[in-house]
């Protein structure tokens, strides 16, 4: 009696798909890249750190404090001890008006926000073995960091972002400017800031080694 092989089990061996291929799988997506979680959480991070370190925003509006400088010098000086003192609630005050630019300017938000998407996901935080493939054709490193170039150059300059951007950061500037030469720093505590100055918000972009070390991959490319 002649014997009945076991029947042979098909063994699949799938690759990650290339980015923007038809077979991109959902754990290659570069927000399940270790680099940009870290990325992200040692950005959460900073700025959880920055929002601790606020001033209270009634001492930064008491109106008690608010005096006409005599001079141009006394003006610049009181705006560099406020800036030293109250350099997160200025963040948060320019940064509230950027927002809200943003957004009575849907448009410019809109293409602002697809810019740093196509930055992100297609560059920076993309898995350097997975070439960018759109509609069959591959691109290499250089070609898509020309492409999203000259498409940074477009959004910014010739379209409404650039305008809206450069008067919500001159609007913020201004409106530092103006409360740091009228608020009168002589009862604010200075000294605690020699230890803090590359804390808080942004700190990030000052400390390039904790980028360096949270974004490998972006390091490898460039």
């Amino acid at each position: 009696m002649a014997t009945t092989a076991p029947p042979v089990l098909p063994i699949s061996n799938s690759q990650p798909a290339a980015v923007g291929g038809p077979g991109a799988v959902l754990t290659d997506a570069p927000a399940n890249n270790p680099a940009f979680r870290a990325f992200i959480n040692h950005l959460s991070t900073s700025l959880r750190h920055g929002l601790d370190q606020r001033r209270p925003w009634a001492e930064l509006a008491d109106r008690s404090a608010f005096s006409k400088p005599e001079s141009f010098s006394e003006a610049t000086l009181r705006v560099r001890k406020n800036f030293s003192y109250f350099r997160v609630n200025y963040y948060a005050v320019v940064s509230l008006i950027l927002a809200i630019s943003l957004l009575t300017n849907p448009f410019s938000l809109v293409l602002l926000a697809g810019l740093l998407a196509s930055w992100t996901f297609l560059y920076l935080f993309r898995p350097s073995d997975q070439p960018l493939v759109i509609l069959g054709r591959t691109f290499s490193d250089f070609e898509t960091l020309a492409i999203l170039s000259g498409l940074t150059v477009f959004v910014v300059f010739l379209t409404s972002v650039g305008s809206v951007l450069v008067s919500a950061l001159m609007l913020g500037v201004a409106a530092v400017c103006l409360h740091g030469a009228f608020r009168v720093p002589e009862d604010l505590f200075l000294d605690e800031q020699d230890a803090s100055q590359t804390t808080g918000f942004l700190s990030f972009l000052r400390g390039p080694a904790a980028v360096a070390a949270a974004v490998p991959a972006v390091s490898a490319r460039v």
